[in-house]
């Protein structure tokens, strides 16, 4: 089995209304993260979620979560997001010369 395309290094927090959507599992999807059927001619297929209470959820982005289809923190493992917080540290401690 492929691994699916790394969407993004963290979550995506929305704030949902009830009903049924379908989460982009394959990570091709333009309108993250829902499907946009672009998993056509894989071997992925979105998951149907029901939501039942409308508030905030936190979909999973990296495609990696042992929740799927929402966030456990998986992301912060994975070398790209690991890279991203090291350049981020960097920056913050480089001054500019004025």
């Amino acid at each position: 089995m492929n691994k699916p395309t790394i969407a993004g290094i963290k979550s995506i927090s929305i704030e949902m209304e009830v009903g049924v959507y379908k989460w982009c599992s394959c990570g091709l999807s333009k309108t993250q993260p829902f499907c946009d059927d672009s998993h056509i001619g894989t071997e992925f297929l979105p998951i149907e979620v029901e939501i039942t209470e409308a508030r905030r959820y936190s979909w999973c982005a990296c495609k990696q979560s042992g929740k799927k289809p929402f966030c456990d923190g998986t992301h912060k493992q994975l070398p790209e997001h690991i890279a991203y917080m090291e350049m981020i540290a960097m920056q913050a401690s480089i001054t500019p010369n004025t």
